[in-house]
């Protein structure tokens, strides 16, 4: 497709008026910023363009129309004067319907608008052309007052870095869309070396949590679903999140405090709804999932409460995936990690992390995989040092690169032929989820009967610790300290 132009800005000119005497107006400030970062990406000028008129009096030319026949995408600002401007849905009705007979309005999977949303405006007042859009959120939710606040530089430094960050993420998508379009084989060519990836729908305390991750999938390649607004009705929402589904590999989930929205005709909730049709594509193979909880968080709404006890306890809520309850900033380089990992990785763990094929081949006592925290390595010291007298123990380790440590841990999942779990100054989340990651042990490449399971109840001691039952493991309490008799029937068990 041949176009004259990159990109055309619409807008309504009381969106450009400067808000202090001498500044640059807000639209004037977007359109500046985005042709030099469109350049740098692109590597050469791009031809971006906006009416500088805007005259509510002024004939709508057919110059006009025919110029935006030949532009290859248009940016709409989208504010509450905008969805009111005469001029700017002109604009907009001008472009849809010229693109109509000038290559289609959409191209492959993309649609060739791109909705800056500058100001909230509820999405049935938006154009009809725009409702389908997905939109480049310019302004942030005060989580004090509940005010909104455009991204403007008058508003402080952090207002200035937030525009920049969401500026660049409208320049890589634009700069994508135009690269398909000047040469739609190359870029498929490339597009199919990066798998799909389902990036759920989540709640507006996460907003930003899921706009990194998305920046951080596409700028390593990743083909990011969903491309669009996710509808509102049950059936058809189901529909296409089934849909981009099928085209991804994984599914990342992110879980906040907050119950997300309730779509028309369902009894559970978006996020409940995207994560039970993720199940149902693990089940249909070549597929998993990823599901962060941010660890600490505060919920207060019963509704969540009971769907992150669900994720964390029931089994088949977390069939084919990981549930991680860290910093976010190990998530995300926990997803990549397991989206660059290689089949082989397995065999090529850090020699600091694993052990000598040779030496687990020829050594005669059965390997004993103990997992506690970090803060318990002194503590778990004596334990240890006893069961060294009757298994090879692999201890966990804390230092290193975090794709080799979690290697070292699948790899001790996938061969030990017992588990020990040290529950001492965790909590009994962190007990279960250790639990839960063994008995997924077959998901890691594990081919041998399952482990031996038991779990040390270690002080101090507390109320928890006390209540303490599970039909997975063997639990032996050890509040007086090291007991090797109590230990006895695990280390019969263990030897076989």
């Amino acid at each position: 497709m041949i176009f004259e132009s990159d990109a055309f800005i619409s807008y309504a000119h009381l969106d450009d008026i400067e808000l202090i005497a001498g500044h640059k107006g807000w639209v004037t400030n977007l359109h500046r910023a985005l042709e030099i970062r469109v350049a740098q990406l692109l590597g050469k000028q791009p031809q971006i363009w906006r009416d500088p008129k805007l005259k509510g009096n002024d004939h709508f030319s057919k110059t006009l129309i025919e110029k935006l026949a030949r532009v290859a995408v248009l940016i709409t600002v989208v504010s509450p004067r905008y969805v009111k401007s005469e001029w700017a849905l002109k604009e907009l009705n001008a472009f849809a319907l010229a693109a109509q007979t000038h290559g289609g309005l959409s191209f492959e999977d993309k649609i060739r608008i791109f909705k800056v949303l500058k100001t909230p405006v509820p999405v049935e007042k938006h154009p009809p052309e725009l409702q389908a859009v997905l939109g480049y959120e310019f302004f942030k939710t005060d989580p004090d007052t509940g005010r909104i606040r455009e991204l403007n530089e008058i508003f402080g430094p952090d207002a200035q870095c937030d525009f920049w960050l969401k500026l660049d993420d409208l320049a890589h998508d634009i700069c994508n869309l135009l690269e398909r379009l000047e040469d739609p084989q190359g870029s498929s060519n490339l597009r199919s070396a990066g798998p799909g990836i389902y990036l759920a729908e989540t709640t507006s305390d996460l907003r930003e949590q899921r706009e990194t991750l998305r920046r951080d999938l596409q700028q390593h390649g990743y083909m990011v679903y969903p491309f669009r607004p996710l509808p509102y009705v049950a059936s058809e929402l189901k529909a296409a999140v089934a849909e981009d589904l099928e085209k991804c590999q994984l599914s990342v989930m992110l879980v906040g405090k907050n119950y997300s929205s309730v779509p028309e005709g369902c009894k559970e909730s978006l996020l409940e709804i995207q994560n039970q049709l993720a199940i149902e594509r693990v089940n249909r193979g070549g597929f998993s999932r990823l599901l962060w909880v941010s660890p600490g968080m505060q919920v207060e709404d019963e509704r969540q409460i009971q769907f992150i006890d669900h994720l964390r306890l029931d089994p088949q809520m977390m069939s084919g995936a990981d549930l991680l309850e860290t910093y976010f900033e190990e998530f995300r380089t926990e997803i990549l990690d397991k989206l660059k990992q290689p089949p082989s990785a397995a065999s090529e763990a850090h020699p600091r992390t694993q052990a000598p094929a040779s030496r687990r081949e020829s050594t005669k006592h059965r390997s004993l995989y103990f997992i506690h925290d970090q803060r318990d390595s002194e503590a778990a010291s004596s334990w240890i040092g006893h069961l060294f007298d009757h298994f090879e123990v692999l201890e966990s380790v804390f230092e290193g690169d975090e794709a080799e440590i979690r290697e070292y841990h699948d790899e001790n999942l996938r061969n030990c032929d017992g588990v020990l779990i040290f529950y001492g100054t965790t909590n009994e989340l962190w007990v279960r989820r250790k639990l839960r990651e063994v008995q997924k042990a077959p998901g890691y490449g594990r081919t041998k009967p399952a482990p031996v399971v038991a779990i040390v109840v270690a002080p101090p001691r507390s109320a928890e610790k006390e209540r303490f039952r599970t039909h997975d493991a063997l639990v032996i309490p050890q509040f007086e300290g090291l007991s090797a008799d109590a230990l006895q029937e695990f280390i019969v068990n263990v030897k076989g």
